[in-house]
């Protein structure tokens, strides 16, 4: 399962930025728009220092006071102007940027939507939870500030040593003097930060599955007394997390040592040797004012390389994780065109092998050369042992697993041909199972038919699973059944479910055991208003109780992943004692993978 694994390749952070670029474009111009008032701002700031040179070298030497007010009015126009045009640039690139962030988000949602079901058991829901949120958080900081202010501070820089070396260019060589220090800092850095920032990440993708699973089994939790067990495994994840977020604080610091104190340090140097050049004559006043104000302008973009180094490294392995999920393969992509066209007609499965595509290619096919036919109009009960291959079986007909070989057709067709939207229109699923999401009733159950079902499919549905205890809820179909549908009991949510499966009025209906947590009166009677439905169509039943076995024409055995009999339910107890022993009560029927 992909989860805490920072990366060890080697990696180009650039390049891992540059897949942004489809997000990016449409904005684009606001973005360039935003860069250049930076730009301006900036050039505005190093006009600051001339100005200076020149009331020092001018009106403060002639005593002239109205010269001095005069500089003084250009000074705050200046920096009225710098605070301006860096509020423009926050301004232009506000809503472009909430839009690349919600664009990716929507994206993301949709794809994983569109993935297989092997790829959802594979990974933790907490690690997909962090690359929808605090991943794209970072990305959205990273266009906001370093993609402008790398770019900016660079540019600032350029122009300010330009300056310097204009106005001494001996004082500019001390100036320069801690670059190349500085420049091999921020190479190493940028090896070392991003692995730990990946790190980091994917350890809080694990606190948010700690996080998520401990609120949705919080009846475990407390009814097993575990609350404890949890809370430590918690703060050692809080600790573990806690350790890789300081490793960055001190690659950070380490960084930051450096950039402050060498340019410091020549800061230093050049007054002490200007102040020298001042007292001989060989510089005016103004002009070391105006160097060392120009050198202090400069402290914040060099001083802020090392945060917008980490911000970048920090988004190119957010991006990096969500591209990781992105370049999986959706459903859709896997569609061939084998064998469309057969007459038979019904639900067929030819020759099916499976084997979960996680598993050892060595190891035995979980179902292994499933033959079954189940006529149109018919009903076919699914019988097995508990890890026989029952609920894998059904899985296989919407295609929430891909059959490994052999072909599944309905009416002649390979589902494997069929875009997974028409074929889920013909298949409606229940699973002994039943998950309902924080929506009213009636949404839930109606997310099982066309958006054009309305009131008269959802009460012929409900009044199938025997449902009508909705009715009695506070706001009826409207009532919010909460998250996963826990404020309903086990027997309530499964009728939904049913409920869910039959108000579309499927051609094709599978059904996984879908009345085990219902009591005997109750299941009396969904199942009396079954067999109405499943006269109209063609049906698949997961069944361990004879009850449920009875509703169907026919019955199949499987056992150890083979059909070994098919028959009637009568004729499988005289003949087959496998069968006999399962519906005798006494072998395993529970639930299988």
């Amino acid at each position: 399962m992909p989860s805490t694994r920072a990366t060890t390749k080697e990696h180009s952070a650039v390049r891992t930025l540059l897949r942004l670029w489809p997000y990016v474009r449409p904005v684009r111009a606001r973005l360039l728009g935003a860069a250049s008032v930076a730009i301006l701002a900036s050039c505005t700031g190093l006009v600051i220092p001339l100005v200076l040179k020149w009331m020092v070298d001018g009106p403060v030497a002639d005593q002239d006071p109205a010269g001095v007010w005069l500089g003084a009015l250009f000074l705050l126009l200046l920096g009225l102007g710098e605070a301006l045009l860096f509020g423009l640039r926050r301004w232009l690139v506000a809503r472009p940027l909430s839009h690349v962030e919600a664009e990716m988000r929507a994206d993301l949602y949709g794809h994983l939507q569109r993935l297989p079901v092997s790829f959802h058991d594979r990974w933790a829901s907490g690690q997909l939870l962090s690359r929808g949120t605090t991943d794209l958080m970072l990305v959205r900081m990273f266009l906001a500030f370093p993609l402008t202010f790398l770019l900016v501070n660079g540019v600032t820089i350029l122009i300010g040593v330009i300056i310097m070396l204009l106005q001494d260019w001996t004082l500019g060589l001390v100036i320069l003097g801690p670059a190349v220090p500085v420049i091999v800092t921020c190479v190493l850095f940028e090896r070392r930060y991003f692995h730990v920032a990946r790190l980091a990440q994917d350890q809080v993708g694990d606190l948010t599955t700690v996080v998520e699973e401990s609120v949705l089994g919080i009846r475990i939790i407390k009814g097993f007394g575990r609350h404890r067990s949890q809370a430590r495994a918690f703060r050692e994840l809080s600790r573990t997390l806690r350790g890789t977020e300081l490793r960055k604080a001190r690659l950070l610091a380490s960084i930051w040592g450096v950039i402050v104190t060498l340019p410091e340090i020549a800061i230093g140097a050049a007054l002490v040797l200007g102040a020298v050049q001042v007292a001989d004559g060989d510089l005016s006043a103004g002009t070391l004012v105006a160097f060392l104000s120009t050198a202090l302008a400069l402290r914040w973009p060099i001083d802020s390389i090392g945060f917008l180094l980490a911000i970048s490294q920090d988004a190119a392995s957010a991006t990096e994780r969500y591209f990781e999920v992105m370049d999986e393969t959706p459903e859709d992509s896997a569609v061939s065109a084998a064998d469309v066209g057969r007459k038979d007609s019904g639900l067929r499965f030819d020759h099916v092998v499976f084997r979960y595509p996680d598993a050892p290619s060595d190891s035995p096919p979980v179902l292994d050369r499933i033959d079954l036919h189940i006529r149109p109009g018919e009903s076919m009960a699914l019988v097995g042992a508990t890890g026989s291959g029952k609920t894998t079986l059904t899985a296989l007909v919407p295609r929430l697993h891909e059959v490994t070989s052999g072909h599944i057709t309905l009416d002649g067709q390979d589902i494997a041909a069929m875009p997974r939207e028409s074929l889920r229109e013909l298949v409606a699923v229940a699973f002994e199972e039943p998950t309902l999401f924080s929506a009213g009733v009636g949404d839930n159950v109606l997310m099982g038919a066309e958006s054009t079902a309305g009131a008269t499919e959802l009460e012929r549905a409900l009044a199938v699973a025997q449902a009508d205890f909705v009715h009695a809820l506070p706001q009826g179909t409207d009532t919010q059944v909460g998250e996963q549908g826990l404020s309903l009991s086990g027997g309530q949510r499964q009728r939904l479910a049913l409920a869910r499966a039959v108000v579309g009025q499927p051609r094709f209906l599978v059904l996984d055991d879908p009345l085990s947590a219902l009591d005997v009166h109750t299941e009396a009677a969904v199942e009396a208003a079954l067999r109405e439905v499943l006269a109209e169509t063609t049906a698949l039943i997961v069944a361990h109780r004879p009850s449920t076995v009875l509703l169907a024409d026919r019955v199949a055995l499987l056992s150890e992943g083979r059909i070994t009999a098919v028959g009637t339910h009568h004729e499988l107890l005289r003949t087959n004692a496998e069968y006999a022993h399962l519906m005798s009560g006494s072998g395993e029927t529970g639930e299988d993978r």
